[in-house]
Order: structure tokens, then sequence, then C-alpha cells
């Protein structure tokens, strides 16, 4: 039998070597909600977000300024009310527009021209021009307003009408400037429609300007009207 001593000296050893428990469960939870979110957070992805059938980063036509994109949907309050508005840039022109968005069709905005419609438009300019006979301020007028419909077919009959080849007379300075804003406007939107360069879109128009028929001096009756204005 083993003595006394001998216990106790065993009774010791196994006191000195502590039992090794397994983990507590809150040691093995996960971290908890507060940790997480104080992670870094991926950059949301941008959103493109739709009103009256418009959205952003989309192309539209406004008629007095012609191609503008829509860069983002925004909210001011006025007189205590929120209003919604498109921020549309023209870039070219380096000027914002806002519109309200309830608004955005009863002004004309409206989105790019179809196919069908820019064949329209380079068909058209290959038509006889239509001068009128009548006074230039009146034909001006007729001319500004086609311009600033937003419709691309009449502000290609604009630039039909206007149009004078190497071979026929120089335009009047007040005709230029309506010439050069129509062939602006459509040069714009055929552009970014065919997804060419502009330069690319004005060669394509002034090649199908150059297909129609020639147009020589204004005639006896008309070049009267003129100078009767003028004078």
């Amino acid at each position: 039998m083993p003595s006394k001593t001998a216990s106790k000296k065993a009774a010791h050893k196994g006191a000195a070597r502590p039992v090794q428990k397994p983990a507590s469960k809150a040691a093995q939870k996960p971290a908890p909600k507060a940790a997480l979110k104080a992670l870094p957070k991926p950059a949301p992805a941008r959103q493109s977000h739709t009103r009256q059938g418009f959205r952003t980063q989309e192309h539209i036509v406004y008629p007095s300024h012609g191609v503008g994109q829509i860069v983002r949907i925004e909210e001011q309050e006025v007189a205590g009310f929120k209003l919604e508005l498109f921020v549309i840039s023209f870039s070219k022109d380096k000027m914002i527009l806002r519109v309200p968005t309830s608004k955005a069709l009863a002004v004309g905005m409206r989105k790019l021209a179809p196919a069908d419609t820019v064949k329209r438009g380079l068909e058209t300019l290959k038509g006889r021009a239509r001068i009128k006979r009548t006074m230039w301020s009146r034909r001006a007028q007729e001319y500004e307003a086609k311009i600033n419909s937003g419709d691309l077919v009449a502000i290609a009959e604009v630039v039909r009408d206007l149009f004078r080849s190497e071979t026929q007379p120089e335009q009047s300075y007040s005709e230029r400037q309506l010439y050069e804003a129509a062939l602006d406007r459509m040069v714009r939107e055929i552009a970014v429609v065919e997804d060419v360069t502009e330069t690319e879109a004005q060669k394509l128009i002034e090649t199908n300007l150059l297909k129609g028929p020639k147009r020589g001096a204004p005639k006896p009756a008309e070049a009267e009207v003129e100078q009767e204005e003028a004078a």
C-alpha cells in the first residue's frame, strides 16, 4: 500500500494541473452587429432614376436649347412645397437647366429622334427650297419658330431653305445666323443618335444638301420685297 506521504504528493500533482474547459458559447458567437456596422461598406452602384418616361444620364431634346443630358433629379423646396426637378446639362453651351419633372412634357421636352425621323430629316434636305414671297422679317420669325419647335424635320426645312452652295448668292447676316442655328441643332442630334462626331454629322448633312436641286438667284418679285423692307 502507498504511504500517506506518496498519496499527498499525488493529490498535490493533480491539483497543479488545471482542467482545460472548452471555449464558452459566447466566445464562439460572431461579432456583434455594432462591430459589423463599423466596417467600411462598398460604394453603392450609380442608380438610374426615371420620371415621366425620362431617365438620368439620358440625352434629350429641349425645344429652345437643343440636345442636353439629364445628369440628375433633385428636390427643391419652394414656398413650403417640395419640387422635383430634372437637372439638364448642355455641355457645349456650358449651361445647366432645371425643369420641373411634372412639366417636362408640357414644355415640349422629348427623347432623341428615332431612326425613321432622322431619315426623314435627311431626305428633307434633298428637296427643293420653299421660299415664301413675303417680307424677310415675317419669314425670319417662321424660321425661328421652326428651330425652337424642337422638331427635327422642321429644323431640316430651315437648313434646306437657307442653304447656299458656293455657286449661289451669299446669305445676308440674319439669314446666316438662322442657318447656323438650325444646322447646329440638327448636327448635335444626329451626332448623338448615330453615335458619330459632330464633324461627321455635319458632313452627312452637307452631302444630302448637295444632292438637292440647284438654286439660283432670288426671283425679281422676292428681291423687290426685300429691297422695299431694307429701304
